[in-house]
């Protein structure tokens, strides 16, 4: 469900941020939702894959193991 919202902002911004929207086929409205669901992601921490890369070392001589080499393919 949507909800209005007043925003202040700086007097010349406004026209920026609307060509701005214009010229991405976006509503104002749609930028800034846009934009805030990012940097609330963005705050939620950093993800799961992310905070884990790097931490495992590939175990040695699994060399001949068909599931190994399929995973350290598409992974490492």
């Amino acid at each position: 469900m949507k909800i209005k919202l007043t925003v202040t902002i700086d007097r010349d911004l406004l026209p920026k941020a609307k060509r701005y929207a214009r010229e991405r086929g976006v509503s104002l409205s749609e930028l800034i939702e846009a934009n805030l669901r990012h940097v609330s992601r963005e705050s939620d921490g950093p993800s799961f894959s992310s905070t884990w890369r790097g931490k495992f070392i590939a175990r040695s001589g699994d060399g001949d193991d068909d599931r190994y080499r399929a995973l350290a393919k598409k992974y490492l």
